[in-house]
């Protein structure tokens, strides 16, 4: 699992690689499951930090490695499509003020949350090229390639620390006299 983490710090570290953006307005609701603190699982026990805060209804702020002097922050939101659901990565600068050098900010990944487990796979640019200029394009490229078993890249796995509580369910934009579902 070491690697993992190593591949998705390089991964993120390395430059972003799309300059068109498949969201240009965020319109699916947050996961409240993705929300709070996710650490990598390394042999030495001591893992990086990926953090995940609401910035609206429909949008993420995003922090990796959490609490690093070099942490880098995203906003982040949902896609779906050919018969997935992606985040949307825009990375947008760092911990010590540093912003993008270029157009190319942003990453697309697919996740999936399993109790106190995060699962997490970039998506791949030798699969979808980089070069892409529109979103239309990035869309179809997406669509005709959600067959290739390497759209993805290697998984990185992520847990809840131990004592951290999963995020409470957000009941407040229920009507007046409902009931929250279990």
């Amino acid at each position: 699992m070491q690697k993992n983490a190593l591949w998705l710090a390089c991964a993120l570290l390395a430059g972003c690689e799309y300059t068109v953006p498949l969201v240009s307005e965020p319109a699916i609701p947050i996961n409240r499951q993705a929300i709070g603190l996710w650490q990598s699982q390394k042999e030495s026990g001591q893992g990086e930090e990926l953090l995940v805060l609401p910035l609206g209804a429909n949008e993420y702020l995003v922090a990796y490695p959490a609490g690093a002097k070099d942490a880098m922050f995203a906003r982040a939101c949902l896609w779906q499509g050919a018969g997935m659901t992606l985040a949307q990565l825009n990375w947008i600068g760092t911990a010590r003020a540093k912003l993008p050098e270029n157009n190319r900010t942003y990453q697309y990944a697919s996740f999936k949350i399993e109790g106190d487990t995060l699962r997490i796979r970039m998506m791949n640019s030798d699969v979808v090229k980089k070069e892409i200029s529109s979103p239309g394009a990035l869309e179809k490229a997406i669509k005709d390639s959600r067959e290739n078993p390497e759209l993805f890249q290697e998984e990185a796995v992520f847990k809840r620390p131990a004592g951290e509580p999963a995020p409470a369910r957000d009941v407040s934009r229920q009507p007046a006299g409902t009931k929250a579902a279990n």
